[in-house]
């Protein structure tokens, strides 16, 4: 019956789902980003921090909506945690910060002991960054919990075994070609009506589609390369960003990876003119077959002209296959990364895009 019930009322249900979570303004996005990164540049209140960096000696990832959950019909998170634990283990050996960037706790469905009992290790992996001081946790609109309970710092340092800070955003600093670049990161929920702590979409998802996913075990993630245009959240992230100068913008929130402005079948289009112009026939031809296979499962031919390399999203680390994709700062390159399930279960780094940080466009 429930294989049955997930056939006729998967697309429904998700539909219903995306109708009721996200409901994104312009006006409302442009505001929040704005002030929240006007409070952090100024060092006013607790929102968040600037850090300095070295672009050829510093080391960040940044992975986001981990929705760690009950290990239940409803945790979107369970068959990612493999993969989750062997890239926190490569990244604390080889030194890297790491950010959080919200939505690491599914605390619409779930209450905080609940999610704790269920995810010891995960919480141990990272709090060894923590104990090396390079962790930061940024709150999103599904663990706001940590910004507005007055229990949360009692239970980050149960969880954590240490205080923890809990920011909005946080924004990195250095220098590249001998001109300033800020890296402005932040959940990305700002601005959206239905996730900017509105209380009528938690109570959609903890009452009605939290029981529904449970039970019919659906997850409305899909695999990480299967995006086609970015969702109108990210087209709204990037309007701000690209009216800023000298600034990268970095969200997670909408689950879908996007680098340097562009989703994966964009960035296949961009290819293809690149390996036209170099007169490069093998590698057009193979990337011909790629966006071939992406139109025969439906993927629509992406309409865009002239972006700037100003927004990134990381994606999110509950794909339905278990995939997690995150973005890497470090040799002086910005990378868009997965971690995959090889053909004997083993846990799997891969760039799916490489930049050089001096060689982004920018709004300068």
């Amino acid at each position: 019956m429930r294989r049955f019930l997930q056939k006729i009322l998967k697309k429904p249900i998700i539909g219903l789902a995306d109708k009721f979570s996200s409901r994104p303004d312009q006006k409302r996005v442009d505001k929040a980003l704005s002030a929240l990164y006007e409070k952090i540049d100024s060092g006013a209140g607790k929102n968040g921090i600037t850090i300095p960096f070295n672009t050829d000696t510093d080391k960040f990832i940044i992975f986001s909506d981990q929705h760690k959950g009950a290990r239940d019909g409803a945790d979107i998170f369970a068959r990612a945690e493999k993969n989750y634990l062997a890239a926190q283990a490569y990244y604390l050996d080889n030194q890297f910060f790491y950010i959080n960037l919200g939505d690491s706790e599914e605390l619409w469905e779930n209450t905080f002991i609940t999610v704790k009992k269920h995810n010891k290790a995960t919480f141990e992996a990272e709090a060894n960054f923590l104990t090396k001081k390079r962790f930061i946790k940024i709150f999103g609109n599904h663990d706001l919990y940590w910004d507005n309970d007055p229990l949360a710092p009692a239970g980050l340092r149960n969880i954590y075994h240490q205080p923890v800070a809990i920011y909005e955003g946080i924004i990195l600093k250095t220098t590249v070609n001998k001109l300033p670049l800020q890296i402005y990161m932040t959940h990305g929920h700002q601005g959206d009506l239905q996730s900017d702590g509105n209380w009528f979409s938690k109570w959609f998802v903890s009452d009605v589609w939290g029981p529904l996913q449970s039970y019919l075990r659906i997850n409305p993630n899909t695999p990480s390369t299967n995006d086609e245009l970015k969702t109108l959240h990210n087209k709204m992230m990037y309007q701000w960003s690209s009216k800023h100068k000298n600034m990268l913008l970095i969200t997670g929130h909408t689950h879908q990876p996007v680098f340097k402005s562009l989703t994966h079948l964009e960035l296949l289009y961009e290819r293809l003119e690149d390996a036209k112009k170099a007169n490069d026939d093998k590698a057009a031809d193979q990337i011909k077959k790629q966006i071939v296979n992406r139109e025969n499962r439906g993927d629509k031919i992406p309409d865009f002209k002239g972006y700037l390399d100003t927004y990134f999203n990381t994606g999110c680390c509950c794909f339905d296959d278990g995939d997690i994709t995150g973005i890497e700062i470090a040799d002086g390159c910005i990378r868009l990364i997965k971690w995959a399930y090889g053909p004997h279960k083993e846990s799997t780094r891969m760039v799916l895009d490489e930049c050089k940080l001096a060689g982004l466009k920018l709004n300068l």
